[in-house]
């Protein structure tokens, strides 16, 4: 996926030589109908089953005197929902060291070019990048400078051809913004009973029903495994209930 995390960094090789047209000239390729869907469903699925409270730097240091710059190249001008923490986006982002212009990373070269899905704020992605990405409209277009410190900080990121103490610059386009699955929202939708908890009966209803829209049918047995990682990654005390905090939820609503 490119500029993740260090434990999640796999696909294909990062900086090769395959070409990367420049933001104001690319066209871009998104998922549809059934395939959409899917790819929705799955990705869901894959954050509801990681780990809470994820970290995003590596082994970075932030110094005050460094920010993350934004410059926004494009604004739709009808814009009624931006981005936010525990949002589930879909976009592309290519990514160049910011001494010399060279590329390190291009997404539309991996999955068939296919825009990136990633829920803000939790550590998909660097941090920078969270912070860069942060209250941006659908279609919209934006170039960021991201230093060290919200980046791969002195360590660097060898096997992506990002030396120590790298800035880095992202080109930025985003295409959807959807309610990720650790929202304020989900939690209410999967507390059918309001207490403000969650149980195994819930979870499993609510897993149901998300399965049902998988265009790939799951047996029983493959859906009541995914109840027990579930429960086995976000149950921290095993009180047989995942409360608020162990979902973690992403947003400041109060529920």
């Amino acid at each position: 996926m490119g500029p993740t995390r260090g434990s999640e960094r796999r696909g294909g090789e990062v900086g090769s030589g395959t070409e990367c047209p420049r933001l104001e000239t690319r066209a871009h390729t998104r998922p549809e109908g059934p395939a959409l869907g899917t790819m929705l469903f799955l990705v869901r699925l894959a954050v509801f089953l990681s780990l809470c409270g994820c970290s995003n730097a590596q082994g970075q240091t932030k110094e005050d005197t460094e920010e993350v710059k934004i410059e926004v190249l494009h604004r739709p001008e009808n814009c009624s929902k931006t981005s936010r923490k525990g949002d589930l986006l879909n976009a592309h982002y290519d990514g160049y060291l910011a001494k010399d212009g060279s590329k390190f990373y291009c997404s539309r070269t991996q999955d068939e070019g296919h825009p990136k899905w990633f829920v803000l704020g939790v550590g998909h992605v660097i941090k920078g990048l969270d912070i860069a990405m942060t209250d941006m409209c659908p279609g919209e277009k934006r170039k960021v400078i991201i230093p060290p410190s919200f980046a791969y900080g002195k360590e660097g990121y060898a096997e992506g051809k990002i030396p120590p103490n790298a800035t880095l610059m992202f080109e930025i386009e985003l295409y959807a913004v959807t309610k990720g699955p650790r929202s304020i929202e989900t939690f209410k939708q999967i507390d059918t009973d309001n207490d403000k908890q969650l149980s195994k009966a819930e979870i499993e209803l609510y897993l149901q029903k998300d399965f049902e829209k998988d265009e790939n049918p799951r047996d029983k047995s493959y859906q009541k495994a995914v109840l027990e990682d579930i429960f086995k990654k976000n149950d921290h005390n095993r009180d047989g209930f995942i409360s608020p905090k162990e979902y973690n939820v992403h947003q400041h609503d109060e529920l």
